[in-house]
């Protein structure tokens, strides 16, 4: 009958290509039946499922954070210049799909009475805020607004209200106009943690902007446009925001402005993107192995094809249909189990997030479908092969079993599809690429390790003493022993698959730990919330009495000087520096300046030598600052050190100079070290420091920064009183503003962990489904020969340990070396030894491995030995 169907299939398969198609659903359906077929569908399931389901988790929360952060700066794309922008630009930005919100910025004097004040002018449209919601009292106590204050009103804060004695319902005069006093801000929508202004502020509307005649030729404003869309919204002005900074346009967006947060966003997607990669590897490792199988049991099938007259490539053509079926319909169920995980997960995701997501895209489904079959043709298909070498004599003489596929030429399909993958996902080909070359030369590496660690075994169990009993432990170790010693190579192969698998599970988790040790440590604690600004020299004494006992920490008080970038290199900056430098910040403002004779906390020096003290230093016109055209006379240059960032920008580098214009005097500086500065711990920080010596005969203030851990504590007030030229800055709403952007991140990077580890133990079962044949023949064998269920059990559990624990010894060095060049290479962290590592991952190998190889043995030990030995022939 066998012979009949055949025959029958070898001719319809030589019709078109409906038959071939027809032919390989047929198979497949009879192949449903096989343990190993059922363990492929199951991999490729997991991976089109872990990558959609990671795919969307990380699609959508890439967005909700990326707009959660942008709150921060106001909207996902922020311009700024000195003067109004044009219509045709707002209509441009409209078109490309963004919501716009214009904004001016000023400094003027504030009056209520006899009472002045110095404030900052935040003039906002209707539209704002584009994010979120400000906390105002507008009487009622503090509640959450989504708008700005009505023309003819204006909204204070705290320290407006407490200079000048305004309350809620008392006028302020602005310029010409007169308004009204409704809310007091407690924080904005748009706050953030840069210090632009170090005055009191007032929100008021744009439509009051003309009646307090503050717009003058001449005047300091700054304008802005806050726009807020979709990412591909902002990707599709690319070119227009190219040409505005080459204009001298200021374009902001969140890793540009907040450094700390971005690196924080940027090492969270980094850690999301590294974790659906190690969901992929862990699928390809199970269809690997799975595969393998597969192909052994189809070498009977191939030869009896061959007697009826197929050829290899009809073969080829076969098997690779009936897998693309199995492929798409494992596609199907996987991409359907990812969409509901995605829903679920986004249930799971409100119950503790308090952030709303985007709707999920498309893109996540697509790259799921195409990594599933990137995995089947990279771990499957190098072994397929080996299906149309077959040879039709073997339908007579068993043993002439086509050779196995090159272990190398598997390898290396495997790991160029693999580096494919982890291109697409990282987006670094450098990377990529060095991680790769790392793993193949790891990989040879622990497949010598992995043969002396089996030898090493296979000599230890048999020093163990044999014991009598059939319940004895030893006796049980040395026969799992030499089970696995039987079958060297394929308890080789088994050991570097779960290594892998036990090494990406834990790379992940180290990354996971190593990642949140690196937030918590960014905001301590005793991280500074309250800036004093404008301390005057006279004051410092007495200000700094003032703070001893009552604050919990201080950094030191900086002296500041303001100063403007007026050469670089005795050229005109905007000339100087690179096109993309153009709209920096830096060469439309006042610097603050100040003059150190140690490296201040938290910089650290990347090139170059600190300086000393310049004594006895004077200072003429700069060459080529005094115009901009380099042809005033020489003077003595003085060392001054850099931010790394700000000279990358500006194209610097050590040796060049750089002239400030301060007052009425320009000086000149060389750079001798640039500087990394830690922008995330909410100290002062300095984008050019010089030596002392240099700028204490300009006028010049201090700043410093304390934490105050007492809310209620009267040392605010006090400042305020005792030394009125003080600008207190309270940043605690930002500070908290911060955290909780970093503590959802870190909930959505633990949600992840957990998934990849369900995904290893998915992809583990399913290693162990597809090697249940060739254990169900060993278990027949041994009670053939008289083996209870006790010791049958007892050998299982030990061989299954004993695996595990030698795979967890090889996954600990291969996780180590792994995490130490993705920490170097990719995520900024500096690389660390895991000492728990080497104890808890073999621990947690043998017992996973033998929990889950014994309980699937289970009912292989309940079986006759004719229906054990039977499974070889099945599977």
């Amino acid at each position: 009958m066998a012979s009949g169907d055949s025959r029958r299939d070898t001719r319809r398969a030589s019709g078109n290509g409906l038959h071939w198609l027809g032919l390989a659903a047929h198979g497949l359906k009879r192949d449903l039946r096989a343990a190993d077929v059922r363990a492929l569908f199951v991999a490729l399931a997991l991976a089109v499922a872990a990558s959609t389901m990671i795919g969307f988790f990380l699609d959508r929360l890439e967005r909700g954070l990326t707009r959660q952060a942008g709150q921060m700066l106001g909207g996902d794309l922020v311009l700024e210049q000195g003067e109004p922008f044009s219509s045709e630009l707002k209509s441009t930005l409209r078109e490309a799909g963004m919501s716009l919100s214009d904004q001016v910025d000023l400094v003027s004097m504030i009056s209520r009475g006899e009472r002045f004040q110095p404030a900052s002018l935040k003039v906002v449209d209707s539209a704002y805020p584009l994010y979120g919601a400000s906390r105002v009292d507008v009487g009622n106590g503090v509640e959450p607004l989504a708008r700005g204050p009505a023309p003819g009103e204006a909204w204070v804060d705290p320290r407006l209200e407490s200079l000048i004695g305004l309350k809620i319902g008392d006028e302020v005069r602005v310029g010409r106009a007169t308004l009204t006093v409704s809310g007091i801000i407690e924080r904005e929508a748009d706050q953030s943690g840069g210090f632009s202004s170090f005055n009191p502020r007032l929100m008021m509307h744009v439509d009051d902007l003309e009646a307090t005649g503050l717009v003058q030729p001449g005047s300091r404003i700054e304008y802005e446009i806050l726009a807020a869309g979709p990412p591909e919204a902002v990707s599709s002005l690319d070119a227009r925001l190219e040409a505005l900074k080459r204009d001298g346009v200021e374009v902001r967006d969140v890793r540009v402005d907040r450094p700390g947060l971005g690196r924080a966003l940027e090492r969270a997607e980094k850690y999301l993107a590294l974790a659906g990669l190690a969901a992929v590897l862990l699928a390809g490792v199970a269809v690997a192995m799975a595969t393998r199988r597969y192909v052994d049991r189809h070498l009977d099938t191939a030869a009896l094809l061959r007697c009826f007259g197929a050829s290899q490539r009809q073969l080829t053509r076969l098997f690779a249909l009936q897998l693309g079926w199995l492929a798409l319909a494992a596609s199907v169920c996987g991409a359907l189990l990812g969409l509901a995980g995605q829903a679920g997960l986004l249930a799971l995701l409100t119950a503790f997030l308090p952030l709303e997501l985007p709707p999920p895209g498309p893109l996540p489904l697509a790259l799921g479908v195409l990594t599933a079959l990137a995995v089947l043709v990279g771990f499957a298909g190098p072994t397929l092969l080996r299906l149309k070498r077959v040879s039709a004599l073997k339908v007579l003489r068993r043993e002439l079993d086509p050779l196995p596929a090159s272990a190398w030429l598997v390898v290396a399909m495997a790991s160029l599809v693999f580096g494919g993958l982890m291109w697409l996902y990282s987006g670094d080909l450098w990377l990529s690429a060095a991680l790769l070359v790392g793993g193949l030369v790891m990989l040879v590496i622990l497949g010598g390790v992995g043969t002396l660690l089996l030898s090493g075994v296979l000599r230890l169990a048999a020093l163990l003493p044999q014991g009598t009993h059939a319940s004895s432990p030893t006796r049980a170790l040395r026969l799992g022993a030499r089970q696995l010693g039987r079958r060297r190579q394929a308890s080789l192969g088994q050991l570097l698959a779960f290594a892998v698998t036990f090494a990406a599970m834990a790379m992940i988790g180290l990354v996971r730990g190593d990642l949140l040790t690196a937030w918590q440590d960014q905001l301590p604690e005793d991280t500074p919330n309250y800036f004093a600004i404008n301390i005057q020299p006279q004051e410092r004494e007495a200000f700094v009495e003032t703070l001893a006992g009552a604050v919990d920490d201080r950094t030191a008080l900086y002296p500041m000087v303001r100063g403007r970038i007026t050469a670089l290199n005795g050229q005109p900056p905007l000339e100087a520096v690179p096109e993309s430098g153009r709209g920096s910040n830096a060469l439309r403002r006042e610097l603050n300046l100040t003059w150190r004779d140690t490296l201040p906390e938290g910089n650290r020096l990347v090139a170059g030598e600190w300086f000393g003290t310049v004594a006895g230093a004077s200072f003429g016109d700069a060459p080529g600052a005094g115009d901009g055209a380099g042809t005033a006379p020489s003077e003595k240059v003085v060392p001054i050190s850099l931010e790394a960032e700000l000279a990358d920008r500006l194209g610097l580098s050590l040796g060049d100079t750089m002239s400030f214009t301060i007052g009425a005097d320009t000086l000149t500086g060389r750079i001798t070290s640039l500087r990394d500065l830690d922008w995330d711990s909410f100290r002062p920080n300095f984008y050019v420091i010089f030596p002392p010596g240099v700028l204490e005969r300009f006028g010049h203030t201090y700043i410093t920064a304390f934490h105050l851990g007492d809310a209620q504590s009267p040392l605010p007030g006090q400042i305020v009183k005792n030394f009125p030229a003080v600008s207190l800055l309270n940043v605690e709403a930002i500070l908290g503003q911060v955290r909780e952007l970093l503590t959802q991140v870190t909930r959505s990077v633990e949600l992840v962990l957990g998934f990849v580890l369900l995904a290893g133990i998915s992809v583990l079962y399913a290693a162990l489904i597809a090697s249940r044949p060739l254990r169900a023949h060993e278990s027949g064998l041994l009670r053939v020969f008289g083996a209870g269920d006790r010791l049958i059990s007892r050998v299982q559990g030990a061989e299954f340990a004993i695996l595990g624990l030698a795979s967890g010894l090889m996954g600990a060095l291969l996780a180590e070396l792994a995490a130490a060049g993705i920490y170097a290479g990719w995520l900024d962290l500096a690389p660390r030894l895991h000492p728990w590592l080497w104890i808890g991952l073999p621990l947690g190998g043998a017992l996973l491995v033998g929990v889950i190889g014994h309980g699937l043995s289970r009912s292989l030990r309940r079986q006759t030995p004719m229906a054990s030995l039977g499974l070889l022939g099945e599977a």
